[in-house]
């Protein structure tokens, strides 16, 4: 059994397979999950795991080069955008209809149990070298 990092062998596992460019968006449990993209689900109930504990157990295991959040959430949810900011900043903003088109590209959703609005964004993958 690993002993430290992502234990979550479904999350594990997609991970490993992400690549350069790829997406992968970290969402609250209120947004619509579209057909199509690996759908990592760690919902357990309202609130568990937290947007901030997922987010950054996904950051100390990927490259990141880019983050979108929509810009709805600088109104909605003023702590979820200190956190974004504060892990990415040079955050992009789109609205939040934008954001719910993209994310039927991404490669990999991952469900938090964040009850709060809009505590969602899309990364996009670098690559370590």
């Amino acid at each position: 059994m690993k002993k430290a990092g992502i234990l979550n062998r479904n999350l594990s596992g997609a991970l490993a397979e992400l690549g350069h460019g790829h997406g992968v968006l970290v969402c609250d449990a209120g947004m619509p999950i579209p057909d199509g993209p690996r759908v990592v689900d760690l919902a357990f109930r309202a609130g568990v795991p937290s947007f901030a504990e997922v987010l950054d157990g996904l950051l100390a295991e990927l490259v990141v080069e880019g983050a979108t959040a929509a810009e709805e959430v600088r109104t909605a949810n003023p702590a979820a955008t200190a956190l974004l900011e504060s892990r990415f900043p040079d955050l992009a903003y789109v609205p939040h209809e934008r954001l719910k088109e993209w994310s039927a590209g991404a490669r990999l959703i991952v469900r938090t149990g964040e009850a709060r609005p809009y505590a969602n964004v899309l990364l996009r993958c670098g690559v370590f070298f």
